[in-house]
């Protein structure tokens, strides 16, 4: 198994090129999913949000209220840190135990695990490679403004309170420019995969 660790920024294009890389053949993991899949009713990890955050960030059918919990923690770094201590140690052990899997169904796969906080969280050290996809900031905060809605204080509040660029970059074995045409994007990520296959 070759184990890629996929990062970028919010709105780096990170998702195209995890689409993409699955189109090829790639087995991707998603963080995303998985932090999704940690805070559901019943698991642990809600019931550590509603002792640490209080009954506000819990909607009346016992799900995670995420605007409600969002609005806290994108403007107070101690709050996030607190739910990230909270959520990453259960999204490591599900990642693990799916690139587990991928290893034990094809010892050859190339699995790509989709992770936006990287260089916040577990770090480089368990993977064969790490891809970083990058746009300059103020293209990341454009995308925001004109692809989700945000303003352009929520778009800045959003990626500020993420992992600066250079801290990502100094991960990366591998960049890929996302800043021009999807095409170029999709061709870098081709090239990436031509390699990977080997």
């Amino acid at each position: 198994m070759h184990l890629v660790a996929l990062t970028g920024g919010i709105a780096s294009g990170k998702s195209t090129v995890a689409r993409r890389l699955a189109e090829h053949g790639a087995v991707v993991v998603d963080a995303d999913v998985l932090a999704r899949e940690v805070v559901e009713p019943g698991e642990p990890a809600l019931a550590a949000i509603a002792e640490r955050f209080g009954p506000s960030v819990i909607r009346a059918d016992g799900a995670l209220d995420r605007p409600a919990l969002g609005a806290i923690v994108f403007s107070d770094a101690a709050a996030r840190a607190d739910l990230n201590a909270i959520t990453h140690p259960a999204v490591t052990l599900r990642s693990q135990r799916l690139f587990a899997e991928a290893a034990e169904a094809d010892p050859a796969a190339v699995v790509v695990y989709d992770v936006p906080l990287l260089a916040e969280g577990r770090g480089a050290g368990e993977f064969d490679e790490v891809v970083v996809v990058h746009a300059p900031q103020h293209l990341r905060i454009e995308r925001l403004v004109a692809l989700r809605g945000l303003t352009e204080e929520e778009a800045r509040a959003r990626v500020s309170s993420q992992a600066s660029d250079e801290e990502r970059l100094a991960l990366a074995d591998v960049v890929i420019d996302s800043s021009g045409t999807l095409e170029e994007t999709l061709a870098r990520t081709d090239a990436l995969w031509e390699r990977l296959a080997r």
